[in-house]
């Protein structure tokens, strides 16, 4: 009976909801008489990651030196979108249109990202998440896509998302992942950026652009599972791919955990 219950055990352990981190942002707040900062994240992340099998596990910013701790029990990352990463990470001067600085958050999710790949635990970059992960690789970033490109498709403003379509490459993990969703190549997406990759970072491989040529995603399978979006899926809730095959590659993550633990736990028993 005692084998029985061990193996029940097990079962549930590798069968449990992988765990997600999805960083958030320090913003002002005001609910009754309350007026404070406070950790923020649109319900849109959440709900994409729960529909997805997993289960979401908020991390706002914090010092930069606990992020190891801070993931060690999760089983993937999402860097999520938000306001501009600091152009001093990357060498190059601010331009009058790029965001105050938010410096806690882009040390904090800098750090998460480098804890995460040295666990080789996986990840999903969404818009500012893709150009911070593109930072951390040694790339750098176009400012002002307006500027630089001469378009304002990708930021229409007042809180309205663009849509445009970004035609992604073949073989690729991202073609994997959308599968059936692809016409001709083609998909289409919710876009709210006015900032873009201009150098591509060391070991990132694009796997999908727009008719201009702007990087929409990249990925890298060197270094564990790692997928950045240019775009916002959690948007379309009839549409969130990327979501699901970052749980499936945490659920996966999860059971090799797992498996080690009770290697090492054998081992020991010997």
């Amino acid at each position: 009976m005692a084998s029985n219950d061990s193996e029940h055990s097990k079962g549930d352990e590798r069968a449990r909801l992988p765990l997600i981190g999805v960083t958030t942002y320090l913003e002002r707040a005001t609910q009754g008489v309350w007026d404070v900062r406070a950790a923020f994240l649109p319900e849109q992340y959440l709900l994409s990651v729960t529909s997805s099998g997993g289960i979401a596990m908020l991390l706002p910013p914090q010092a930069a030196e606990v992020a190891d701790a801070a993931i060690a029990g999760l089983d993937g990352l999402i860097l999520t979108g938000g306001a501009d990463v600091q152009p001093e990470l990357y060498g190059s001067e601010r331009h009058p249109m790029t965001d105050t600085a938010r410096a806690d958050r882009d040390a904090w999710e800098l750090a998460l990202f480098h804890a995460a790949e040295r666990r080789r635990m996986p990840v999903l970059a969404i818009c500012r998440g893709l150009q911070l992960v593109n930072v951390a690789r040694g790339g750098s970033l176009q400012q002002h896509l307006p500027e630089s490109l001469g378009t304002d498709r990708y930021k229409l403003g007042g809180g309205v998302f663009a849509s445009n379509d970004v035609e992604v490459v073949p073989g690729t993990m991202l073609a994997d992942v959308i599968g059936a969703a692809l016409t001709d190549g083609a998909f289409r997406v919710h876009s709210y950026h006015h900032q873009g990759i201009d150098d591509l970072g060391e070991g990132l491989t694009v796997s999908a652009r727009t008719d201009d040529g702007l990087v929409q995603a990249f990925e890298d399978t060197a270094n564990g599972y790692l997928v950045g979006v240019q775009w916002h899926p959690e948007e379309n809730a009839e549409n969130r791919h990327v979501f699901e095959g970052l749980v499936a590659e945490a659920r996966e993550f999860a059971a090799q955990k797992i498996q080690k633990v009770q290697h090492q736990q054998k081992e020991g028993v010997r």
